[in-house]
């Protein structure tokens, strides 16, 4: 067979949108030997009402596209193995009930639960004043809330495309445009593909400029995992020139930064900058997170070219307060954006632009995968020396 199946499930500009819906083996026989299914259903009750809910299961991963919040990955699931966290918030919640401003703009919080979550796409780091040019063509300060608005805006077209020919790659479109008038127009449109019998899913990401004027873009990835993944001894493997702690909370514990620990009751978060090595020519890297044995690991692979900048968010705090650690590719490190502007890593669009970035996420299941991915990093990290900074770096951190 050859071509592509197509089946939209929202368009906006059509009037058209779909309650439910489902594909699988039984209804398009591809013959490859794998039990697929693509469904997608419309949760119902409390702050979850009204959200759409993608699942997509390639036979051996499965994960759960969330149009309704931004294109993110709520949870996934690998060979019976949970991919994701148990957060504080359990619900998937609605963007209807959640209000960026409060207690002091940190409002994003109380809709994060997923597995992959974006920020952006105007700004994507912590809470700050930041100045911008208003409606009268004036400087106007204003104040810029926790991880931006991307997570929380729903996409005006979805879409699902099975390729029938060999090796089968199930991807699921979105656009989600994050716009206003006299302000940022920027249109996010994704693609979340996997192949039937996988062990990965890539996200491939286009942020276009829709207005004629210049404009700026931030763009981070916030890949959040928690056990059996994030265990006491679990460790992070990443080939780095510099790591740096981002405050003084963070310096406390610089012997082990990369190292974890158990689930600790009154945990205070802790946020490591990385500036990563990659592979000579191409710049493509590689993070590992690895449980304590080796058995079990997530890796993220991307380019320092498109994605030049990794945080790494340590929140091992109580099971009941969210047990968490944060694998962070972004273009830019998550400051307030007036400090990453004047450190010029804010994303410069011409009017019309259009830049793409790619990230895959793997899973691996034994001790003999785990090892080839850190022999893969140990190869990239040949290429430079490494340097633990016990002091915060003033040039990568507004704490500095």
């Amino acid at each position: 067979m050859e071509g592509t199946y197509r089946f939209v499930l929202t368009d906006v500009e059509k009037a058209h949108w779909v309650d439910a819906w489902d594909v699988d083996e039984t209804t398009l026989p591809l013959g490859a030997g794998h039990t697929w299914r693509v469904q997608k259903t419309t949760l119902k009750g409390g702050l979850q009402d009204g959200v759409d809910l993608i699942e997509v299961d390639n036979g051996a991963l499965s994960f759960f596209i969330v149009p309704t919040r931004g294109m993110g990955i709520w949870k996934g699931i690998y060979r019976g193995i949970p991919l994701g966290w148990e957060s504080p918030v359990r619900d998937l919640v609605h963007p209807a009930f959640v209000e960026s401003n409060d207690r002091g703009g940190l409002g994003w919080l109380k809709g994060f639960n997923e597995w992959i979550v974006r920020c952006g796409l105007d700004s994507n780091g912590a809470p700050g004043t930041d100045v911008v040019i208003d409606n009268n063509g004036n400087e106007a300060e204003v104040f810029v809330p926790l991880h931006g608005k991307i997570a929380n805006t729903p996409a005006r077209h979805v879409e699902v495309r099975i390729d029938l020919a060999s090796p089968h790659r199930i991807t699921v479109v979105g656009i989600v445009d994050e716009t206003m008038m006299f302000g940022p127009a920027l249109r996010l449109t994704t693609e979340i593909s996997t192949e039937l019998g996988s062990n990965a899913l890539t996200i491939r990401d286009q942020v276009t400029n829709l207005n004629a004027s210049p404009a700026e873009a931030q763009l981070l990835y916030h890949c959040n995992y928690g056990a059996p993944l994030l265990e006491e001894g679990s460790s992070l493997v990443a080939p780095f020139k510099t790591v740096s702690p981002r405050d003084p909370r963070a310096q406390e514990d610089m012997k082990t930064y990369n190292k974890f620990k158990g689930p600790e009751s009154g945990y205070v978060e802790q946020v490591y900058f990385y500036e990563l090595a990659g592979k000579r020519g191409s710049r493509d890297t590689t993070v590992l997170l690895k449980n304590a044995d080796g058995s079990l690991g997530s890796s993220l692979s991307f380019s320092l070219k498109q994605i030049p900048c990794f945080s790494l968010w340590k929140n091992t705090a109580a099971v009941e307060n969210g047990y968490v650690t944060g694998l962070e590719p972004a273009t830019n490190y998550p400051n307030p954006k007036r400090f990453e502007r004047e450190a010029g890593r804010v994303v410069q669009l011409k009017g019309g632009e259009t830049q793409t970035y790619d990230l895959t996420v793997a899973v691996h299941d034994s001790r003999r995968q785990v090892q080839a991915v850190e022999r893969e990093i140990k190869q990239i990290q040949k290429t430079v020396k490494p340097k633990v900074n016990q002091d915060i770096t003033s040039r990568l951190s507004s704490a500095g």
